[in-house]
């Protein structure tokens, strides 16, 4: 696992030595990224449940100007600062430890991009869309990027958002919503 591109462009992440983080592949992370590349110019990033901050540091690599990362594991905010010392990021980085709700009500700038990532088996989607409409955490142009394994479906509205765009690759599923 490393960083595509940017700033810390080559630099490898450290990630832990068991399955209990599932960080984005390069693969998906390099489609992700391939679609929202022109926006993220001094853009703001939530990476929930944020596991090495694999997706959060791409971003900040590519030019976006802050990530929070957000995460319950004691072993994944580990990794996380760990990664994000690695890559000299601190400046630009915020680590919230705790439920990603509580994590959530302490970011005080609305955002740009949110990475959505959690356990695949959690159930937690609908209470992620439903926790930043009530906060009013995304821009009214902002972006809710939520991937998932390719047996769930994602409904084409959720709380206030509407499906824009979904890509598959291998099994996993990128959903991508805004306001709607």
């Amino acid at each position: 696992m490393r960083i595509i591109t940017g700033e810390y462009k080559g630099r490898r992440l450290y990630a832990p030595d068991n399955d209990d983080i599932r960080p984005t592949s390069d693969k998906v992370k390099e489609a992700l990224f391939s679609m929202i590349a022109f926006d993220l110019e001094e853009a703001v990033c939530v990476d929930l449940f944020a596991g090495t901050g694999n997706l959060g540091l791409e971003a900040l690599s590519r030019g976006a100007g802050k990530c929070y990362f957000c995460d319950n594991s004691k072993e994944a905010l580990n990794i996380i600062r760990k990664n994000i010392a690695h890559c000299g990021a601190e400046h630009r980085s915020a680590v919230l430890p705790g439920d990603f709700r509580k994590g959530i009500g302490r970011i005080k700038e609305k955002a740009d991009f949110i990475f959505a990532d959690p356990p695949y088996d959690s159930g937690l989607y609908d209470k992620i869309f439903e926790t930043v409409e009530e906060t009013g955490l995304l821009k009214d142009d902002g972006l809710i990027i939520a991937e998932h394994w390719h047996t769930m479906e994602m409904a084409d509205k959720i709380c206030g958002f509407v499906k824009v765009k979904e890509r598959k690759y291998g099994h996993i599923i990128l959903s991508i919503y805004r306001h709607g």
